[in-house]
């Protein structure tokens, strides 16, 4: 039976998971801005800010003249403790796994990536990401032991519409048990074993493009708008949908798959089970293999970005033709979720006007032409190690970053 004082331990705890959400969406704030964003009194937020200080949970600054409460000095400023905890995001991709690590002031500390082999096993994976943390981390000297979630961005449909669930012990070749999100695919749960068993820590996922839209609404080129449609061109082509400020998933996790937007219902089959899919016609490999019927082999989508900034005449052809088809799918894109901005990601976007201008023609000839608006085609801000730091914004948006130590005894 719940007594009062049950009852009192868990709405100190709704406040104070109020104030470090403020404190993870703006940085530092004064006490007064911190009442007035979370609208908890001011015996109340006192209360809150001196057990989070004693705790260290957050520190407290000398506020910047920049923000003068009157006369005299500037307010004190509490922010969350960068050596409090650690967050790490990790994204899985085809052919590199890459890695952002955060502290407990959002600050992005250490980014790093190592290669995965075509042919990589789903175990082989797993020791790749456990080793790149590690070296990481020693390279750096960041203790592992503050280390309180990872994000882990996946290639393919990610179901997270329901809660975040507990992988059960007999899944963990060491036992123990993980929290997972659930539905992974079934490839990557040696994967989510291994993290579990290594680390011990919650463990929440997503598809790694949506993971790089939501970056770029966190901390990139979107973070100003609350309405983007986010799209990711390279080997595959992917996305992510952010409305009112929220991502979207949709029912089965499917949210954003642009690259599965059937261009041609009698076309080739692609890998999803459909036909004549986007990704098939405009990502990496079809590129590579268009380029080669014109006479100009390339080994990777690297030296196909080089060749087109080069401005070999094929090359650039066969990227202007496929981002004019990629334009046609945006357009029906921003008809139907009508956003302020559409964001380029991927090795792709990094040629500039060759492939952002037959996308803007699209968009700006098919998305309601006689809307009287206007939606900006950009480039995005954060490069290739988006999605591993939209993993870390996956876990400021959706959780507590409250080390478990640190947290109190709630029966």
């Amino acid at each position: 039976m719940s007594t009062p004082t049950d009852a009192l331990q868990r709405l100190r705890r709704v406040h104070e998971d109020a104030v470090l959400a403020a404190l993870r969406a703006a940085g530092g704030l004064s006490r007064a801005q911190l009442t007035e964003r979370t609208g908890l009194s001011r015996t109340t937020m006192f209360a809150i800010v001196s057990g989070l200080l004693d705790r260290g949970v957050v520190i407290e600054t000398e506020g910047s003249a920049a923000e003068p409460r009157g006369r005299g000095r500037p307010a004190a400023l509490v922010s969350l403790n960068p050596d409090a905890g650690l967050l790490l995001g990790l994204d899985l991709g085809r052919s590199r796994v890459r890695l952002a690590v955060a502290n407990a002031a959002h600050q992005v500390v250490a980014t790093a990536s190592a290669d995965l082999p075509g042919d990589a096993a789903p175990e082989e994976e797993a020791e790749t990401a456990v080793r790149l943390v590690h070296e990481s981390a020693a390279g750096r000297g960041l203790s592992l032991g503050a280390l309180e979630a990872i994000g882990l961005g996946l290639v393919g449909v990610v179901d997270e519409h329901l809660p975040h669930v507990t992988v059960p012990s007999e899944l963990l070749a060491g036992g123990g048990s993980a929290t997972v999100a659930p539905i992974v695919p079934a490839r990557y749960l040696p994967l989510a074993r291994r993290l579990g068993e290594e680390f011990g820590v919650r463990l929440a996922v997503d598809n790694n493009a949506r993971l790089a839209a939501l970056a770029e609404a966190t901390w990139g080129v979107g973070r100003s708008v609350r309405d983007m449609v986010y799209v990711r061109w390279s080997v595959g082509v992917g996305g992510g949908l952010i409305a009112g400020g929220r991502l979207l998933r949709g029912a089965h996790g499917a949210g954003g798959e642009l690259g599965h937007v059937s261009l041609d219902p009698g076309g080739p089959p692609c890998h999803c089970g459909s036909r004549g899919c986007l990704e098939g016609r405009i990502g990496g490999r079809r590129l590579l293999e268009e380029c080669a019927e014109r006479g100009v082999p390339l080994p990777a989508l690297d030296a196909l970005v080089a060749a087109a900034q080069d401005r070999v005449p094929a090359v650039c052809e066969v990227v202007a033709a496929a981002a004019a088809d990629l334009g046609r799918v945006l357009a029906g894109t921003v008809n139907q979720l009508d956003p302020a901005l559409v964001v380029v990601g991927g090795e792709l976007a990094g040629l500039g006007s060759l492939v952002l201008d037959p996308i803007r023609a699209a968009v700006a000839g098919q998305a309601l032409p006689r809307s009287p608006r206007e939606i900006a085609v950009v480039p995005a801000d954060l490069g290739v190690n988006a999605s591993a730091m939209g993993a870390i914004a996956l876990l400021l948006h959706e959780e507590p970053s409250i080390p478990a130590h640190l947290r109190p005894d709630v029966p």
